[in-house]
């Protein structure tokens, strides 16, 4: 397995490991986010399948999230099904990690479902051990984390 910097025209690649076209708003803005260079995707490969994504927002005009030149966001980890429980996503996270450092921040941020309870557990596990917020959305209750670098 290899991480590398996702290149722009390969987004489209991504919808094997998540369904692009159920949330192409998100999509959308995910892809916009990649042309801006606010947005910086990582992708997890086994051979030349995408098998996980990670990725890194620069601004997220959400001061709990991004705090420019300090705190970064971590976006949108996904591992597809077949490849969950296998240390991948741990190793997205300290492969973006590295990443946030060399870009000069001293903080990550990442936001998580509350009943996403595998999720929740591998964050911690990861270092985001400070709650900075819990609320709820339209998806439900949800917690921001934090972590230092």
């Amino acid at each position: 397995m290899i991480i590398e910097l996702l290149k722009l025209e390969d987004y489209s690649k991504c919808s094997s490991i998540w369904d692009m076209e159920k949330h192409k708003e998100l999509a959308d803005k995910f892809y916009q986010e990649l042309l801006s260079g606010n947005r910086i995707t990582y992708i997890c490969k086994d051979g030349d399948e995408f098998i996980g994504k990670i990725s890194l927002v620069q601004e997220m005009n959400d001061l709990d999230y991004t705090i420019q030149n300090q705190r970064v966001y971590v976006s949108h980890l996904i591992v597809k099904p077949e490849y969950r429980r296998l240390g991948i996503g741990k190793m997205l996270i300290n492969f973006i990690t590295d990443k946030a450092k060399e870009l000069g921040y001293t903080e990550m941020s990442i936001g998580v479902d509350l009943d996403n309870y595998p999720a929740l557990k591998l964050y911690i596990d990861c270092g985001f051990n400070k709650v900075i917020f819990i609320g709820e959305d339209e998806q439900g209750k949800y917690v921001k984390l934090l972590k230092t670098i």
